[in-house]
């Protein structure tokens, strides 16, 4: 079953909602009383996500989006 959670509630304990979520919970979120958007876990089965590139084999850390910006 999903839980609502205000929308201010989820922003002043985010930490708490993504480990809850992490865990397999699914969340409704809610502002003035009308659903917004739903929180759940991420799908790894899902065909719609796609690695384009992982700019960490480039840099430890990753590379810096300003940097990849100026040489486009």
């Amino acid at each position: 079953m999903n839980k609502i959670v205000g929308l201010r509630e989820l922003r002043e304990n985010i930490s708490d909602y993504a480990e809850k979520v992490e865990r397999g919970k699914t969340f409704i979120v809610v502002r003035k009383s009308k659903p917004l958007f739903k929180i759940c876990p991420f799908d790894e089965d899902n065909e719609l996500w796609e690695e384009v590139a992982d700019f960490t084999k480039i840099k430890k850390g990753g590379v810096a989006v300003d940097d990849l910006l100026s040489r486009l």
